[in-house]
Formats: structure tokens, C-alpha cells, sequence
């Protein structure tokens, strides 16, 4: 088996809550969650909307701290790939790339060598030197793919971005994300679009009311997840 990569330990994460709906006054979006990623895997974290992937994957890039249990990263890069996740809406794309780069440790001379090609990815044309303010959803969702694919992190994370923007990038970015997966790319995949995941993925977890679910094979993991979306309707 592959080396562990990162790590999560009985991770719980609390948002306080004043509205009337709150029983508690507290919100719990994950609950002792205990994950082990390995070197060179993609896993598909699947779940409905709220299910808590984005708080998992906020968790596992370090942009959100755990309220408990701890997260160990055993020496990696992460980068979190969700629309418009990082940027800032009043600098330029051009300047959004730099930055991100320099957050994944390259040095500011690495990453303008790389622009050229962020731009070309992106199809973004002369909006690249626009502030990303000005940009649509998929705009932006463009931008950050780029920046992910020709910067590239030891572990990527993708929040939902594949269903994001015309035709012809999500096609493309599907080619992409199956040659970072054929190289050996580390990559968490979240979707709540199944086949995407049984595609895509080597191993799947579930994310429901908080807590995570694994069956003891892929397969198993898929039919407990339309058990769940069936019990939903």
C-alpha cells in the first residue's frame, strides 16, 4: 500500500448558531472523522448538498482549523481547487495565479515562467489581466483550474468544479483530471454526481449528517450512498 500522505483524527468541526432553528447552538458539519490519504490515490468523497464536503475539504487544505481532533500533514503541498476559493476578487487573474503559486512554495520567478501557460489553459484571453471581480462563475472556476493544472500541488483538491462552465472546458478538464490521475497526482474529488466518482475514482467515502462512511469495497461504498439518496426522496 501506499505511503499516508495526510491525515485526520477524530476531526469535528462546530459552527455556533444564534437563529431560532438551532435546538443546540451549535452546528456540527463533521463529526470524529477519521481519514487516511494515501500517495498517489484519488478519492471521491460523495454526499448531498450540506452533507459537509466543502467544510472536509477546507479542513484537509488547511484553510479551516478542526474545533477537535487534528489533521496531520506528513510534508505536502494542498491546494484547495473550489470557485473562486482563495482569490481575491480585486487583483487581477495575472495576480491571482502569482499568488497561488507562491502559497504552494514556488518562488515568484517560478511561477511568472508558468503564466504563459495559466493563460492558455485558462481560454481566458484578455480577462486574464482583469480583476477577477469582473469575472462569471465560470470564469473563475477556468482561472483556478488552470492555476491547479499547470501549478501543480502533491495533493489537489477539487470541490465540485467539473460541473462548472461551457461544454467544451468540462470536457477538457475531465482530460486533464485523467492525466493527473494517470500520472500518479494525488486528488480528493468531491461531487454528489456518482458516476463521476465511479469513474474517476480508486476508493469513495460518504459524507451524511456529518459523520464519515466507507462500505469494504468501492462498490459496496456506491450502493450505500443511493440507499441514502433514496431514503431522501
Amino acid at each position: 500500500m501506499s505511503r499516508v500522505v495526510l491525515s485526520l483524527s477524530d476531526v469535528g468541526v462546530r459552527f455556533k448558531m444564534t437563529g431560532a432553528a438551532s435546538v443546540t447552538g451549535f452546528f456540527e458539519p463533521l463529526k470524529n472523522i477519521n481519514l487516511d490519504i494515501y500517495a498517489g490515490e484519488t478519492l471521491g468523497v460523495l454526499g448531498a448538498n450540506g452533507a459537509g464536503k466543502s467544510t472536509l475539504l477546507k479542513i484537509i487544505s488547511g484553510a479551516l482549523r478542526p474545533d477537535s481532533g487534528q489533521v496531520i500533514n506528513y510534508g505536502v503541498s494542498v491546494s484547495l481547487l473550489a470557485l473562486q476559493a482563495g482569490f481575491d476578487s480585486n487583483l487581477t487573474g495575472r495576480d491571482n495565479a502569482i499568488f497561488g503559486g507562491m502559497l504552494l512554495g514556488y518562488t515568484k520567478k517560478q511561477v511568472v515562467q508558468r503564466l504563459d501557460q495559466v493563460k492558455e489553459y485558462s481560454e481566458l484571453g484578455e480577462f486574464f489581466d482583469e480583476p477577477v471581480r469582473n469575472y462569471s462563475t465560470g470564469m473563475a472556476a477556468r482561472l483556478g483550474f488552470a492555476i491547479s493544472t499547470v501549478i501543480s500541488p502533491e495533493i489537489l483538491l477539487v470541490d465540485e468544479v467539473l460541473s462548472v462552465g461551457d461544454a467544451h472546458f468540462k470536457k477538457k478538464a475531465e482530460r486533464t483530471m485523467m492525466e493527473k490521475i494517470a500520472s500518479g497526482q494525488t486528488v480528493v474529488l468531491v461531487s454528489h454526481a456518482r458516476g463521476q466518482i465511479a469513474n474517476l475514482c480508486d476508493r469513495c467515502v460518504i459524507l451524511n449528517k456529518g459523520r464519515l462512511l466507507q462500505g469494504a469495497t468501492m462498490d459496496d461504498t456506491l450502493t450505500q450512498y443511493d440507499q441514502i439518496m433514496m431514503d431522501k426522496k
